[in-house]
């Protein structure tokens, strides 16, 4: 087993020195903004991989080369293979494989679902292996280069010592959605019908707006305003081939700690409000909700069962329900879900299991991802997959790619939504997929 190389390195604003890496090839970074002790304590930033392993409808590619293999294989055979001790002390991803998973990958798999195959916004998956990154303690104001070798470390201290790149614009304007507010709620309610006649207990409908990326728009710009908008715990900015992503989400869909793995489902949201008094209103009517309560003890049991398929029986535990969390724009209820992965599996296993997250499907998932396939009408994307790493340590973390922003083929797209069941109102339904988006809308200048 590996021993990784380390350094200290002066801990600047990672966000700022993403902006020294630009152009470098698949840039990776994985930012705490909303800073806590337990769940936004680490940041993490990468380029130049030594390999890139990409998913698409037609096969399994290892550095444009086809493997004959699935993906979890391919997977696995690189954690078993780069393998490294865990160093105690630092940040805990100490290089492995970090990207993206897209929603569309949950059609490959689950073959049985019947979903078809729309015309892709960008790969269904994208992992790079990075043996090199710069690692962020936000709490003990500290920073790393964790490597493979000193060579290694020696070239990304360089690049991160150079000077900043010019910054371009960060507005769009002429965004539309793919639904008018008719069709929107015509779509809610033909979503309840699917409930009430016994399909599903919730699923998850989007709008999906879009306009065309003008000329010398800046997603890096654009992350780094939306950062500041709506600082979140598991955000990210992706600048791949052909695909750029700037997300500020709240959600973790799940994390591994050697073989504890852990879930933190969303549902239940209410606007923040200005006024201290009806913000407080805004919370109580959330925490009283006995519609978000029940959508929130669905998704959890849903994850249950996604968890007890990979997990020691008898380890799967819920140690919070319900709980309430509260965001730069939104209030939400969240609650956790824990267990211990079987002997011999690890995080390309339980990724397998619990993707897509139940809070961006509903329940039962299958059938509630062919009706969310049947009334949005076409792909996701990154929006609703996930972002993070595994690390060849043992360690990793995934989000659920909400208030996220994609940028790919001269288009910007942005999704919102919110689980729907028999006590859905349309009406206000349309309105809650608007909060959902407010802030990321507000950082184009829109």
């Amino acid at each position: 087993m590996r021993e990784p190389h380390t350094r200290e390195i002066v801990c600047l604003e990672p966000s700022a020195l993403a902006l020294r890496l630009r152009g470098q090839r698949q840039l990776t970074l994985l930012e705490s903004v909303m800073r806590d002790e337990h769940l936004g304590r680490y940041s993490f930033l990468a380029c130049n991989p030594k390999a890139t392993l990409d998913v698409t409808g037609t096969g399994v590619f290892l550095n444009g080369v086809a493997c004959d293999e699935p993906a979890l294989a391919v997977i696995n055979r690189l954690l078993a293979a780069n393998r490294q001790r865990h160093v105690p002390g630092l940040p805990p991803f100490q290089g492995g494989l970090a990207g993206y998973l897209s929603y569309d990958l949950g059609r490959l798999l689950e073959p049985g679902a019947r979903i078809p195959a729309f015309p892709p916004l960008c790969p269904d998956m994208v992992l790079n292996h990075f043996d090199c990154v710069a690692a962020f303690d936000h709490m003990q104001e500290r920073a790393w280069i964790i490597s493979e070798t000193a060579e290694r470390a020696d070239q990304l201290e360089e690049l991160l010592s150079g000077k900043p790149h010019a910054v371009g614009s960060h507005e769009i304007s002429g965004w539309q959605s793919n639904f008018t507010r008719e069709a929107y709620e015509q779509a809610i309610a033909r979503t309840v019908e699917y409930v009430l006649a016994g399909d599903v207990f919730q699923a998850n409908i989007t709008q999906c707006f879009s306009a065309p990326i003008p000329p010398g728009f800046d997603a890096l710009a654009f992350y780094r305003v939306l950062r500041a908008k709506n600082p979140a715990t598991f955000a990210a900015f992706l600048d791949y081939d052909g695909i750029q992503l700037a997300s500020s989400s709240p959600e973790r869909l799940l994390s591994l700690d050697g073989a504890r793995a852990e879930a933190r489902p969303i549902k239940g949201t209410r606007r923040r409000e200005p006024d201290p008094a009806r913000d407080a209103s805004q919370i109580a009517s959330l925490t009283s909700s006995r519609k978000d309560r029940a959508e929130n003890v669905m998704i959890v049991d849903l994850l249950r069962n996604d968890l007890s398929r990979v997990s020691k029986p008898g380890s799967v535990k819920v140690p919070v329900l319900c709980g309430l969390e509260s965001y730069a724009n939104v209030h939400h209820l969240v609650s956790v879900i824990v267990s211990e992965l079987k002997d011999g599996l690890g995080a390309g296993d339980v990724l397998a299991a619990a993707f897509p997250g139940g809070s961006i499907t509903g329940a039962p998932k299958i059938r509630a991802m062919e009706i969310i396939a049947e009334i949005e009408a076409a792909p996701r994307g990154v929006y609703c997959g996930s972002i993070g790493y595994i690390g060849f340590n043992g360690r990793a973390d995934f989000n659920i790619a909400i208030r996220t922003a994609q940028f790919a083929g001269g288009v910007a797209r942005v999704q919102g939504g919110g689980g729907i069941t028999a006590r859905s109102d349309p009406a206000a339904e349309y309105e809650e997929s608007l909060t959902k988006v407010r802030r990321v809308m507000e950082a184009f200048g829109a």
